[in-house]
């Protein structure tokens, strides 16, 4: 069994990362490890804020650990908010955040947007990034109570309904996130790691 630090305070996270993992692997939280702080994210690019995020993990716990570091770009505001998705509205307050990108898109008919996952593995043998995007739209108005973030205004290409009308099943088969772990689960097999 691998057992992996998901290097991430978002509960949300969590709780959509671990049903895509099966029994070979034992997937530990920050508080389980013993970590509480705030992990650093002083990148400019979702790669480098993944591998901040996740060397800093494996630096001071010594453990195998998987950070992500996800943006939503809208092809209208120039790939913005991007990097700085989290706290796109100077918060992290998802309602200010998403009020604030329906309020920047009111203008425009061009609604093409993607959200693109940075998914960092660390273990004392190597570094490996996986890059996951799912293309889109976003939505005149909220969609849904499921999920978090963005999700209640992003709709997938090939849906009608958004990522938060959907079940949490049907999200980790199609979304960013889901992609780039499952490039990772397809790594360790070609690689005998498993």
């Amino acid at each position: 069994m691998i057992q992996i630090c998901l290097a991430t305070n978002n509960a949300h996270k969590i709780a959509e990362i671990k049903p895509i993992f099966d029994q070979s692997f034992h997937l530990l939280t920050l508080r389980e490890i013993g970590c509480s702080e705030e992990l650093p994210e002083t990148g400019n690019t979702l790669e480098e804020n993944s591998l901040e995020k996740a060397s800093y993990v494996f630096n001071k716990y010594n453990i195998a650990c998987l950070a992500d570091d996800s943006g939503l770009e809208v092809v209208a505001l120039n790939g913005a908010p991007g990097v700085d998705t989290a706290h796109y509205s100077g918060t992290r307050d998802a309602w200010q955040n998403n009020q604030l990108l329906l309020e920047n898109l009111k203008e425009t008919t061009n609604r093409e947007a993607q959200f693109k996952t940075v998914i960092t593995y660390i273990s004392p043998k190597e570094i490996k990034q996986f890059t996951g995007i799912i293309k889109g739209k976003i939505a005149l108005n909220y969609q849904g109570q499921n999920g978090f973030g963005y999700d209640p205004i992003f709709i997938p290409d090939g849906y009608e309904i958004s990522f938060a009308q959907m079940d949490l099943a049907l999200k980790n088969q199609i979304s960013h996130r889901a992609l780039a772990i499952k490039q990772l689960l397809a790594y360790f097999t070609a690689y005998n790691l498993l």
